[in-house]
């Protein structure tokens, strides 16, 4: 049985947050971000791809490392995460998803109003105007590993498209990154599933809720730092501790 004000909290929450890291997407088969490549892209560091530099210097290249990777997602489907968090939606009068992902497991899953805080691979944009593109990107087709891709090109301005995602050396989202500290600040119970907690500024929504006096619910396989007395920890993976904490609240 799950500790009773655990339970308790999630029932009475009038503003509930969940904030997702790379281990609920990793649940689904998809590699993290510091996970080893395979195939030819064992060649790379993908710290060494993941900058606006690397981009400049060789689009085709970085394009068709990206593709590679949203190819992996489309081929990925929601886990009982994905699914477990879009129903905890349904049990409180307000509900906000905060996620580092830059896939769309959580949208697949039945989630609404996502806050991407890293961007999305789905939606990339011109890397000279910024503009994205009307229409989505159509399926990818399976590019092979080391395989260099030759951007689309922007219908506004002609420029090349880039991945929609937060490079090393940018800047997250203002409006993402607004929304996210907002509702940290006004939320009662925030529960944070799969994510380190070391990659900043994302790692201060915890804080955030902490300090505006919420009660803070961690998911992960990994040990977390001793919590404090407003802090409950809840060791395994999302897949099972997350419709197992909706059972018992909820008997959903």
């Amino acid at each position: 049985m799950l500790p009773s004000p655990l339970l308790t909290a999630l029932r009475s929450a009038r503003h509930l947050v969940v904030f997702t890291g790379a281990g609920v997407s990793a649940e689904s088969g998809i590699p993290t971000f510091r996970d080893a490549l395979s195939g030819l892209w064992q060649r790379f560091d993908p710290a060494t791809l993941a900058t606006p530099q690397a981009f400049r210097r060789d689009p085709a290249l970085v394009w068709g490392w990206y593709e590679w990777r949203r190819m992996k997602v489309l081929q990925a489907q929601p886990n009982p995460a994905h699914r477990a968090i879009a129903e905890l939606a349904r049990h409180v009068a307000e509900f906000t998803l905060i996620t580092q992902n830059v896939d769309d497991l959580h949208e697949r899953a039945g989630s609404q109003d996502v806050i991407h805080l890293h961007g999305s691979l789905q939606q990339p944009r011109c890397f000279a105007c910024a503009r994205s593109p009307a229409a989505p990107l159509a399926p990818a087709d399976e590019p092979e590993d080391g395989r260099r891709l030759e951007p689309p090109r922007c219908t506004h301005c002609g420029g090349r498209l880039r991945p929609g995602v937060v490079w090393f050396g940018e800047n997250l989202p203002a409006a993402a990154l607004n929304a996210a500290f907002d509702a940290a600040r006004r939320c009662d119970l925030l529960i944070s599933v799969g994510t380190s907690g070391v990659v900043y500024p994302a790692a201060e929504v915890p804080r955030l809720a902490l300090d505006a006096g919420a009660m803070v619910l961690h998911v992960n396989p990994q040990a977390v730092a001793q919590p404090g007395e407003r802090e409950f920890v809840l060791r395994g993976p999302a897949g099972a501790e997350l419709p197992e904490l909706l059972r018992q609240a909820f008997g959903a």
